[in-house]
């Protein structure tokens, strides 16, 4: 795919000298309550204090509606801009507004492969326009004292979903009110369900032929069936998040993201959530396919760039490979927050914080093998995400069933690949 350059917004690659007063302006959201961002920009000034960063707040809602409008004019004045996810990558990327950092990563000699496989499904024919800064991956949430309750082991480490399956339904109690117990739980996002299909390595959202994820639409039907999970249509007509099946304190196991952790330990510690409940909870690695590796899952990352039009693109790569790299990493895990790089020291600062569980099992969950993006790179990503998304509440309304929602897909985005 040839990328274009935006017009009036290439600048000249400049040397970076310690000794230089600099200021960089990072694009960002949510600066006053996500401490992680002030966290990484105040360690870098405090080794380099002749560097200071400036962090614009663009807000979340149409966070990279406003970024793309912004870079694709000419009075951009980012130094340093935050990607939120792949959709908003892909649409930078085309309209020729990022630098390709590849020459940088080679020349410095940086070690891609602690990012978990992730930098390989945003490098775009060969060129890698974002660092990984930010990294979030599914766990299997669980509530102890419903297992203790039941008399069943609790969930462990490596389990097929087949175990994981049989799991659920071990645990699951026919009933009213509080007496009835949900084995599994899954949100009406589409990646509740269809992802587990793409953990093998072998598929992404991009194939365009979706029969793959046939067993896993089976699995999750069938147990809506049996009353091991609450139906979707009813979570969606409740309009139920998922924090609050889970704090109901009815729910055994959930498949959700790293970022639920931080809130259940918020929420409990300053008295949201009913301790008696869900006080007790542990975390495991995500289920997966025959024959996959335990610690395989699936993830999103949140990167920084540096844009066309900077000129200090040499002090900005400076701060972007400190706040993507170790150090930054451990900045942002000691704000309890996630980061891309998950080291031994990483996974001991967030195990450690007040209110993790303390099992070990909790804290090996942390360590992963191979994240997959949830979307990878490509120039339709949006337009496939939603045709997937479309047929996905088709097939759990049950207004079509697996095999006309998965031919829709298979037509539908057939039609968007071969255009």
């Amino acid at each position: 795919m040839a990328v274009g350059v935006a017009a009036g917004c290439l600048a000249p690659m400049t040397a970076f000298a310690e000794e230089e007063n600099v200021t960089l302006n990072w694009a960002l959201w949510d600066a006053k309550t996500a401490t992680y961002w002030s966290a990484v920009a105040d360690a870098y000034m405090e080794q380099h204090p002749n560097v200071t960063i400036e962090m614009t707040d663009l807000g979340s809602q149409d966070y990279m509606t406003v970024l793309a409008t912004d870079l694709s004019g000419d009075g951009s004045d980012f130094d340093i801009v935050t990607v939120k996810d792949v959709p908003g990558y892909a649409t930078l990327v085309s309209k020729g507004v990022l630098e390709d950092l590849s020459g940088r990563i080679e020349s410095d000699g940086l070690d891609l492969s602690v990012y978990n496989g992730t930098t390989e499904q945003v490098t775009v024919d060969g060129a890698l326009y974002e660092l990984p800064f930010r990294s979030d991956f599914w766990v299997l949430y669980y509530n102890k004292k419903l297992f203790d309750d039941a008399g069943v082991d609790y969930p462990t480490n490596d389990m097929t979903m087949e175990q994981y399956d049989a799991l659920a339904r071990s645990v699951t109690k026919e009933g009213f009110g509080s007496d009835q117990v949900y084995g599994a739980h899954y949100h009406t996002w589409r990646s509740a369900v269809q992802l587990f299909g793409i953990l093998d390595g072998e598929h992404t959202v991009l194939d365009g032929n979706y029969d793959f994820l046939k067993p896993y639409y089976e699995l999750v039907k069938q147990q809506e069936a049996d009353g091991v999970c609450r139906s979707y249509i009813d979570t969606n007509a409740s309009q139920l998040h998922y924090s609050g099946a889970f704090s109901e304190g009815n729910t055994a196991t959930m498949n959700m993201g790293s970022w639920y952790i931080t809130t259940l330990m918020s929420e409990l510690a300053n008295g949201n959530y009913d301790s008696e409940l869900v006080g007790d909870w542990g975390i495991v690695k995500y289920p997966h396919p025959e024959g996959v590796e335990a610690g395989t899952t699936l993830g999103t990352i949140t990167a920084l760039a540096i844009p066309t039009c900077s000129e200090k693109q040499d002090a900005a790569w400076d701060f972007i490979k400190f706040a993507c790299g170790e150090e930054g990493a451990e900045v942002v895990a000691s704000t309890g927050t996630f980061p891309a790089i998950l080291n031994d020291s990483v996974v001991e600062q967030i195990s450690s914080l007040e209110g993790f569980p303390q099992d070990e099992n909790s804290k090996e969950a942390l360590k992963t093998a191979q994240i997959y993006l949830e979307a990878p790179y490509d120039a339709h990503i949006t337009e496939i995400n939603t045709v997937l998304d479309t047929y996905h509440k088709d097939i759990m309304n049950g207004d079509t069933s697996i095999d006309d929602g998965i031919a829709k897909m298979n037509e539908e985005v057939g039609k968007i690949l071969g255009e």
